[in-house]
């Protein structure tokens, strides 16, 4: 159990520059406090004390602003960087080294007692204020933008951003840690924008050609 807890402090130090000290982590970091409640709340869950694990998971929703499911199952060395106002279905999976921002929600679309929420692999990053919703995977080392809504599946190694989510970018360059550059995430639209203006210098540039030797023959004939 002391190593499980010393693996979620280390997690924090490992991604968040703020951090300062073990004791600043362990009273001062909701996204940890959460987790820990969390805990508890599956542990209860799974043994189908079904009313303590929600009534648990609400009191860690009243002390932290983070609203977990007893249900949802996560791996290790997760992370909620602030955290306020993040939701994670009953049905939701997280894997290794998933890192979520405040705001983000895992959240269903069916109301149907079956698999709702999504599956997010190892080392994926979550920006702030993100909606995945639906019963898909978000493959490993993928990176979502901050107010991205994700309605479909997303393969490894991918950045997802806009509304709707669409991938942007694609590597099959593999990560021995998480990318936490969720702020530096490219622009389709302002690329494919300098791509019409590049166009447009290029027809510009063959106008005033045709219109020079149009210049120029009409000189000639008259």
């Amino acid at each position: 159990m002391f190593a499980r807890l010393k693996s979620d402090i280390k997690a924090v130090f490992d991604r968040d520059p703020a951090a300062r000290s073990v004791l600043e982590v362990i009273f001062c970091y909701p996204g940890l406090h959460a987790l820990w409640f969390h805990r508890v709340a599956h542990w209860l869950w799974k043994h189908e004390f079904y009313f303590l694990g929600r009534f648990t998971s609400h009191i860690g929703r009243f002390m932290t602003g983070i609203e977990i499911h007893p249900g949802a199952t996560i791996g290790k060395g997760f992370f909620i960087d602030h955290g306020m106002g993040v939701v994670i279905g009953e049905t939701a999976e997280i894997g290794d080294n998933v890192t979520l921002y405040h705001g983000v929600t895992l959240g269903g679309v069916s109301w149907e007692k079956v698999k709702r929420h999504p599956t997010l692999m190892d080392n994926v990053v979550i920006g702030s204020g993100a909606k995945i919703l639906g019963p898909f995977t978000v493959g490993k080392d993928s990176k979502i933008g901050s107010n991205s809504v994700v309605v479909k599946e997303v393969p490894a190694n991918s950045t997802v951003v806009g509304i709707p989510g669409r991938v942007v970018m694609a590597t099959e360059k593999p990560q021995d840690r998480p990318d936490l550059e969720h702020g530096k995430m490219p622009d389709p639209e302002a690329k494919a924008i300098s791509c019409l203006f590049d166009q447009i210098r290029e027809l510009e540039r063959k106008y005033n050609v045709l219109a020079a030797e149009h210049e120029a023959l009409k000189k000639r004939l008259g």
